[in-house]
C-alpha cells in the first residue's frame, strides 16, 4: 500500500511508532518533572511546588501568558543543571525519551554559558552532556534501537559570549557537536549583534541555525539570512507576515519569503510552543499549513517538551487532526528535516534509506 493511500487522521500510535527526525529541541526545556525535583534535593535549590505537583507548575506556568511566569520555569531546570553528574543524567535521559518517542535523529540545543555557575569550565559542561548522550545512546543500541543524537551549542543574544561559544562548537565538531546557534529575546537583540561570531562560523566550514521570526517579525528573519548567513530559520512562523493571501485565494509571496522558499531554508517549526507564546492562536490555525502547502522547507518540532508538556508524537498527532495530514505528509516533514540536518550528508542518506523510509513504509502496508 502507497503512503498516499493512508490519509489522517493518523492514531497517536501509528504517528509514535513512525520514524521522526527533530531538529529543534532544548535540553533545559525538556527535563522530566521527577528529575528536577531530584536534583534540586541534591544541590538544595527551593523548587516553587512539590514533587507531586511540579509537572503542572511547569505546563499552566508556560501557559500563564505572562512571559515573566515563563521565563521562571528556566531559572529552575537552569538551577538543578549545574554539577557534571546533572548534566550527564539529564542529557541520558533525554535521549531515552525522544527514543521512546520513535525519534531516530536529534539535534538538541543548550546554552553552555548557563551552566557553569558552580564552577565547571565550558569543556567540562559539554563533556558532561556529551556522556549523558552517549550512555543514552549504547542503552537504545543495546535494544535494537536507533538512535543518533548531536549537540547545538546556544549562545544567549543578550549575553557578549557569543565568539566564544561558536570557538567551543568548531572545537568540539567532531566530538559530538554539529552546530551553533542563539538563542533569546529577538526583540532588541537582533542577531547582527553577533556578526563576528557568525563570520568566524563560516571561515571554518561550520553550521548554524538562528532563533528568528518567532517573538519579533521579518527583520529578524532578513538579518538572520541575509547578513548572517543562517543555514536554518529557528522558528521562522513569521514569514507569513511576507505572504498576501487574496479573496479568491490567490497568494503571492513577497521577495523574502520567495527567497526562503526558492532557496530551501529550514524552517524549525514548533507548533505548541507557538501557540503558547502567542505566535499562532491554535494548532488548525498555525502558518504550519498554509507553508505546508506552499511547499517551504517545513520541519516539525518540539521546542521545549516539558513547558509545552508535548513531544513529536503530540505535535504530529494534533497537526495530523487539524489538517488531515496521514502517512505521506508525515513522512515528508521527516525527510526534510533529515536533509536540513547538520549531520554529513551520507549519514543523512543513509538514515533516509534506511530507516526512515521503510519505517514510513511498513506503517503503510499494517494499514493496508
Amino acid at each position: 500500500m502507497s503512503l498516499q493511500s493512508t490519509p489522517g487522521p493518523l492514531s497517536e500510535d501509528v504517528v509514535r511508532r513512525a520514524p521522526k527526525v527533530l531538529l529543534h529541541d532544548h535540553l533545559d526545556g525538556g527535563l522530566r518533572p521527577g528529575t528536577v525535583a531530584d536534583l534540586a534535593a541534591e544541590c538544595g535549590h527551593e523548587l516553587p511546588a512539590p514533587r507531586e505537583e511540579l509537572g503542572r507548575w511547569f505546563a499552566e506556568s508556560a501557559d500563564s501568558g505572562s512571559l515573566e511566569r515563563y521565563l521562571e520555569t528556566f531559572t529552575h531546570t537552569v538551577a538543578v543543571m549545574q554539577s557534571a553528574s546533572a548534566l550527564t543524567r539529564v542529557a541520558r535521559e533525554c535521549v531515552e525519551d525522544l527514543a521512546a518517542d520513535g525519534v531516530v535523529y536529534a539535534e538538541v540545543r543548550w546554552a553552555p554559558e548557563q551552566h557553569v555557575e558552580a564552577g565547571l569550565s565550558l569543556d567540562e559542561v559539554v563533556a558532561a552532556v556529551q556522556q549523558g548522550f552517549d550512555e543514552g545512546v549504547a542503552a537504545v543500541e543495546a535494544t535494537g534501537g536507533v538512535f543518533v543524537v548531536r549537540q547545538l551549542l546556544t549562545a544567549m543574544r543578550h549575553a557578549a559570549r557569543s565568539q566564544e561559544i561558536a570557538e567551543l562548537a568548531v572545537a568540539w565538531r567532531d566530538r559530538g557537536v554539529t552546530g551553533f546557534d542563539i538563542a533569546g529575546a529577538e526583540a532588541g537583540y537582533p542577531p547582527t549583534r553577533h556578526l563576528d561570531a557568525f563570520e568566524y562560523l563560516h571561515r571554518e566550514n561550520a553550521h548554524f541555525t538562528i532563533h528568528a521570526g518567532e517573538a519579533f517579525g521579518l527583520p529578524s528573519i532578513w538579518e538572520a539570512i541575509q547578513w548572517c548567513g543562517a543555514d536554518r530559520l529557528g522558528h521562522g512562523v513569521r514569514i507569513v507576515d511576507d505572504i498576501e493571501v487574496a479573496d479568491d485565494g490567490t497568494v503571492r509571496l513577497g521577495r523574502l519569503a520567495q527567497y526562503v522558499r526558492d532557496k530551501r531554508i529550514p524552517l524549525e517549526m514548533c507548533p505548541y510552543s507557538n501557540v503558547q507564546t502567542g505566535a499562532a492562536t491554535s494548532i488548525a490555525e498555525h502558518p504550519i499549513g498554509m507553508l505546508t502547502d506552499l511547499r517551504f522547507r517545513v520541519t516539525v518540532n518540539t521546542d521545549n517538551r516539558l513547558m509545552s508538556g508535548t513531544s513529536m508524537t503530540r505535535e504530529m498527532t494534533a497537526l495530523s487532526e487539524a489538517f488531515g495530514y496521514g502517512l505521506a505528509e508525515l513522512q515528508w516533514f521527516t525527510v526534510n528535516a533529515m536533509k536540513s540536518a547538520f549531520l554529513h550528508f551520507d549519514e543523512r542518506l543513509a538514515l533516509i534509506d534506511d530507516v526512515i523510509k521503510p519505517g514510513y513504509a511498513a506503517l503503510a502496508a499494517e494499514s493496508g
